[in-house]
């Protein structure tokens, strides 16, 4: 049907793409399309490539059309020749218009660039030359990213990598060197900057040399320029919101000898002020997520680590989590850090107020606010009252809180945490289960091979008696699967009996009715003893498998 569709509009392609609803239909076509008829549209679309490149509608035609390359680049020679042969097939190949658009677009590389809708071509066409498609950079047709939205750590982004011819990689090499001719302009002007950065990311993956080239034009550059007051030049730029982007780009892609000596150059003596400001304090993000020595870890520790609170009370929690995360990763200074959190968000002493600090955190409120509590200046804190902490329902849950956790649960020794959530009540932990966020601790809980299976047990067994508020939930009823398919026998017996109270409840709600077929609830409550053979030759199957997996 695509390619018929496709023959038939072949005439009116331009005026298809730079239309909305036959943009639109066109993106989905080629979705579907064969070689020949895609290689036919292209071919009709290139003689105005300028006007439809920088056209509104246009440009995500052109998009969809590189993005098939993936799946058109896999299909085995000859793949087409069942396609009607009284056609005249296009005159160039698909490798051959690749290439040709690559060409067009470097002889006029910085309007393409420059251009709001253009530039979007020209990231598009670096991650098919370089055959590593980016997570952060998927086409959304119906309506693109917000900036914040891409702000995201570049281990959670995994790139999609696939095969292409050497001419592809040779062109990418030719349009990086396009970069360096006007390195000022890419660095400056916030569209272009955008093609910069996506270059980085491409580069790093398939030509590494080429990216460090561009970082150290980067860095050279900006370390050019008129100093700041008391410290590098770089600062400045660190605290602009176009050149930080770039700037946090750069921090990812380069590599861990560059990484320190970068640190050591622009960064020590810095971090205070780069974590107090609006901007500059996601690029000292991204510095935390790139650091991967202890060494390195230690300098930034050592010098970060007294202004944690501080940084909380400027509404910057992301710094504190990217902190964290570095100290699981690299696997120092965890006990220090735990501590100072402690002491950040006033749970530190007197020593009875540890046992709060999952709330806490999860909230990322001081222990004050979180209890509503008026203290005097200076006055000794008080003690920790069990009573009213049990009554009060759990606050909301937020993105950040529930990152740190999660970092702090893949701690060596993540007891004292452990013992703050063994200290929660039932509905306290459904809430936490409920919560889109709060549901990945549970994630962390089941997952993290520091959590022994005495210290898990002794979390989950408080959900007793909550398990059909998790199975009527949409984020609580996934905690349950996940529980459910860690369980033994025994647990999975306590688990169904109690779903099989409320069965009708279960089957009338929208997520119960999951949990009860993922459960076989029916077959437990008329043939318990089938389900329980049932459930035993599951358990054999996964222990089989996971002995397999070790192995």
């Amino acid at each position: 049907m695509a390619r018929n569709i496709l023959k038939e509009v072949e005439a009116q392609a331009l005026a298809l793409a730079t239309n909305r609803t036959g943009s639109e239909m066109l993106q989905e076509l080629l979705g579907f399309s064969p070689l020949k008829p895609l290689c036919r549209v292209w071919t009709a679309l290139r003689p105005n490539l300028r006007f439809v490149a920088c056209h509104r509608c246009g440009v995500h035609v052109l998009q969809s059309a590189l993005l098939q390359l993936p799946r058109l680049l896999r299909r085995p020679a000859g793949a087409d020749e069942e396609e009607e042969e009284e056609e005249d097939g296009p005159s160039q190949t698909l490798e051959e218009l690749v290439l040709g658009l690559a060409a067009e677009v470097r002889d006029d590389f910085l309007f393409f660039c420059g251009d709001t809708h253009g530039s979007f071509l020209v990231r598009t066409l670096l991650q098919v030359l370089g055959g590593t498609l980016l997570e952060s950079e998927r086409v959304k047709p119906r309506g693109s990213q917000s900036s914040e939205s891409q702000r995201t750590s570049a281990r959670e982004c995994k790139p999609t990598e696939f095969e292409v011819p050497k001419t592809f990689l040779n062109r990418l090499q030719d349009l990086s060197t396009c970069f360096l001719k006007d390195i000022a302009v890419f660095i400056t002007d916030k569209i272009s900057s955008f093609c910069l950065q996506v270059a980085l990311q491409v580069l790093h993956h398939k030509l590494p040399q080429h990216c460090a080239r561009l970082c150290d034009a980067v860095i050279d550059y900006l370390s050019s320029r008129s100093s700041s007051a008391g410290g590098s030049p770089l600062l400045l730029f660190l605290r602009d919101q176009t050149s930080s982007r770039l700037l946090e780009q750069v921090l990812l892609v380069l590599e861990p000898e560059r990484l320190q000596r970068l640190f050591k150059d622009h960064f020590q003596g810095q971090l205070d002020s780069l974590a107090e400001h609006p901007i500059a304090n996601f690029p000292l993000q991204r510095l935390l997520d790139a650091v991967t020595s202890p060494e390195l870890l230690s300098l930034v520790f050592e010098e970060l680590s007294p202004a944690l609170e501080a940084v909380l009370a400027r509404g910057h929690p992301g710094v504190v989590v990217a902190l964290v995360e570095a100290c699981r990763r690299v696997g120092t200074h965890q006990a220090q850090v735990l501590q100072l959190l402690f002491e950040a968000f006033h749970c530190a002493e007197p020593p009875s107020r540890q046992v709060a600090c999952v709330p806490l955190f999860a909230s990322l409120l001081a222990y004050e606010v979180y209890y509503e509590l008026m203290e005097e200046e200076g006055a000794e804190p008080a003690e920790h009252q069990v009573e009213m902490a049990t009554t009060r329902a759990l606050r909301e849950v937020t993105v950040l809180g529930s990152l740190l956790l999660q970092h702090l649960l893949y701690f060596s020794n993540p007891g004292l945490v452990l013992r703050s959530l063994s200290a929660l009540t039932g509905p306290q932990l459904v809430t936490l289960a409920q919560s889109p966020a709060g549901s990945h601790v549970f994630d962390a809980i089941l997952t993290s091979p520091s959590v022994t299976h005495k210290q898990r047990r002794r979390v989950l067994k408080t959900l007793k008696g909550q398990y059909v508020a998790l199975a009527c939930s949409r984020h609580g009823s996934r905690v349950l699967d996940a529980i459910w398919s860690g369980a033994a026998l025994g647990a999975r017996k306590e688990i169904a009996a109690e779903l099989g109270e409320k069965n009708q409840e279960l089957i009338q709600d929208p997520f119960g009715h999951h949990v009860a077929r993922n459960v076989a609830l029916t077959t437990f409550l008329k043939r318990p003893g089938a389900w329980e053979q049932q459930q035993s030759t599951v358990a054999k199957r996964r222990r089989a498998l996971s002995s397999i997996l070790e192995d």
